[in-house]
C-alpha cells in the first residue's frame, strides 16, 4: 500500500486503492477523492502535461486555509485560488498515477538547471557493486552547485571514482554529472 499526503492538505492527497494499482513500481497512487491537481513548471508557473516533471500543487476541502499567526509563510504556500505549492517535484503518467521525483528545495543547482539527488541515487544503487548512496550539493565557484556523491562499496568491492563516475556518465544528462565529486567510503 502506496500513498501520498502532507499535513497542509489535510492526510491523502493520493492513495493505491487495489491490488493492481499497488503493483505501479514507483507510484504512490491516483488522486484522493475530492482532491485536485496539477504539476506546474517551478520557473514559469505554467500548468504541465502528464510526463512532465514540476511541482506539485494541490487543491480540495481538506487543504489548509493557512499557518497560524505566519502570513509570510503561507503567502509563499497557498496561491490566491486555494492552490498548495508542495515542494515536492513529481509527474501525472497517462493514466493518472502520481510519481514523487524529489524536494524542490534539495534539488541541485547546478548552472542554469536544476538536478533532482534522488534520481541520481537512485542510478548510483543500481550499480551491482555499490551497497548504497547519498548525493547532495556542493559548492562550486563556476557552477553554483555540483552533485557530490557519497558511495558505500560492497563487501569485497574494490570499484573506484573513476569506474563510480564512468558508470554515471554514460547514464545521465551531462548536465546532471557535472564535474562530480566522489567520496567512496567502505562499512564493516
Amino acid at each position: 500500500m502506496q500513498g501520498y499526503g502532507l499535513t497542509e492538505s489535510g492526510g491523502g492527497g493520493a492513495v493505491m486503492v487495489t491490488p493492481e494499482e499497488s503493483r505501479r513500481h514507483g507510484s504512490v497512487g491516483r488522486l484522493s477523492e475530492n482532491m485536485e491537481a496539477k504539476i506546474v513548471d517551478p520557473v514559469t508557473g505554467e500548468a504541465l502535461p502528464p510526463g512532465q516533471k514540476g511541482e506539485l500543487w494541490l487543491r480540495g476541502p481538506t487543504v489548509m486555509n493557512g499557518y497560524v499567526g505566519d502570513d509570510k509563510a503561507t503567502a509563499e504556500t497557498l496561491d490566491s485560488e486555494g492552490w498548495l505549492k508542495t515542494g515536492d517535484l513529481c509527474y501525472f503518467d497517462s493514466e493518472g498515477f502520481l510519481y514523487i521525483v524529489d524536494r524542490l528545495k534539495e534539488l541541485i543547482k547546478y548552472k542554469a538547471y536544476q538536478v533532482p539527488p534522488a534520481e541520481l541515487e537512485h542510478l548510483l544503487l543500481s550499480h551491482p557493486e555499490i551497497a548504497d548512496a547519498a548525493v547532495i550539493p556542493y559548492p562550486d565557484e563556476e557552477a553554483g552547485q555540483i552533485p557530490m556523491a557519497f558511495v558505500v562499496r560492497n563487501p569485497g568491492s574494490n570499484i573506484g571514482e573513476a569506474q563510480v563516475i564512468g558508470f554515471m556518465a554514460k547514464q545521465v544528462a551531462p548536465y546532471k554529472k557535472g564535474s562530480s565529486k566522489i567520496d567512496l567510503s567502505m562499512i564493516f
